[in-house]
């Protein structure tokens, strides 16, 4: 999944594909490099980021969904507002990507009535606050349980569990050490029967075991991305699209022994 981020305030690349002509070429070039999912956001999650209006997250986004659809890439829209939802799965959209899990009133109801693929994420608290003093009894069983909740409300709202991916929210209201606790017991999603879908491409995690800042984490992003395919993954979120890919391809190889 490469992310297309159509913002001016996302922590990694925001401002560089604020416009729609550059966003697209963006994309283009990411299944270029081998993405099979695009995920275009227009509001910033990060810590400390600020609310974006209905209007301006669909004029900052439906152009670059119906400049991407039919390119050769699932196009997933990267929302928690029902009005994006709705409005994008028109466009082309494939999937929704709601990092609140569809708990935004008529999210649930949005999602239902279209065809997408839906990603459920965990996240503790909000983005402006959720990275303040994340505490959890066991991570790895909370976070489980949440989505598992999700999921079942899904199921009841009548969402076939064949269009439900999971997300433990790496960085959502998480330490370091609850982010490494995910990874390493990542099976345990896995084991759930849904998809798993992992993000943790150059994010803050990667600067506390390193030190080094956005622009330097594609060695950090994808020793991170293998160990998460390894451990279950089966959707790897990333910037860095080519190298990621190449990686994948060397550990798929060392499975199937080819």
């Amino acid at each position: 999944m490469g992310v297309v981020n159509v913002t001016p305030d996302s922590f990694s690349d925001g401002g560089r594909f604020l416009e729609a002509p550059a966003a697209i070429a963006h994309g283009k070039q990411l299944i270029a490099e081998g993405a099979a999912i695009l995920d275009i956001g227009g509001e910033s999650t990060r810590p400390g980021a600020a609310p974006v209006s209905v209007e301006e997250e669909l004029r900052r986004v439906l152009p670059v969904i119906e400049g991407l659809a039919g390119q050769g890439a699932t196009i997933s829209v990267d929302t928690s507002k029902p009005e994006v939802m709705r409005a994008a799965a028109r466009a082309g959209a494939g999937m929704i990507n709601d990092v609140r899990a569809l708990q935004e009133p008529g999210a649930l109801q949005a999602a239902a009535e279209s065809d997408c693929f839906l990603c459920l994420m965990h996240m503790q608290g909000e983005p402006r606050t959720m990275q303040t003093a994340p505490t959890y009894g066991d991570v790895v069983n909370e976070v489980k349980a949440f989505l598992m909740g999700r999921a079942q409300t899904c199921r009841a709202a009548g969402i076939g569990p064949e269009r439900i991916v999971i997300d433990p929210g790496f960085g959502f209201g998480k330490t370091l050490a609850h982010n490494l606790e995910l990874l390493r017991r990542l099976g345990e999603l896995q084991a759930t029967g849904f998809p798993v879908l992992v993000g943790v491409s150059r994010k803050s995690m990667i600067a506390a075991l390193l030190g080094r800042p956005p622009s330097e984490r594609v060695h950090g992003s994808i020793a991170l991305a293998v160990l998460a395919a390894a451990n279950g993954a089966r959707i790897v979120r990333a910037h860095d699209v080519a190298a990621t890919v190449d990686a994948l391809k060397i550990l798929a190889a060392v499975r199937e022994g080819k």
